[in-house]
């Protein structure tokens, strides 16, 4: 059995997750995402997720492409990881090219997968954030605009 891991926070679940997903599935028999934790998002990425590592897991638990999530608290897991779930493949989206090449050293070959390049989770945050933004003003502005004598 071919055995394949991947790691990733999949806040907003999308459909460029969703095609890394079986684009990794594809290389292996047995799916593995380690899911980033709140911690390790908070203290090591400086990110804050929208949905909490357990709703994040069982979205990806729903995902008929995976066959095990696993939580990821370290940078430092990866070689063990390779070790510990006997790895065949590590996968990563190609905006990490060439960053986990010595995972090679561990007997894993390593993927980097394209992008979907229109979608990401970012551009959808950064969407909204604008779509907020514009209906805030428009919302201010009618506000401005209404004589109080016809309320």
């Amino acid at each position: 059995m071919k055995r394949v891991i991947t790691y990733g926070t999949y806040d907003l679940l999308h459909y460029g997750h969703i095609n890394l997903l079986r684009r990794a599935k594809a290389l292996g028999d047995y799916l593995i995402v380690a899911l980033s934790s709140d911690e390790f998002n908070w203290n090591e990425k400086h990110k804050k997720t929208y949905f909490t590592y357990e709703q994040r897991k069982q979205l990806l638990e729903s995902i008929r492409y995976v066959d095990l999530v696993i939580p990821e608290e370290s940078w430092q897991q990866k070689r063990s990881d390779i070790h510990e779930y006997h790895i065949d493949t590590f996968v990563m989206g190609d905006d990490w090219k060439g960053k986990f090449d010595f995972l090679k050293e561990e007997g894993a070959e390593v993927v980097y997968l394209p992008r979907t390049p229109e979608i990401s989770s970012s551009k959808m945050k950064h969407d909204l954030y604008d779509a907020a933004s514009i209906e805030e003003s428009k919302t201010n502005h009618d506000d401005l605009n209404t004589d109080p004598g016809n309320v």
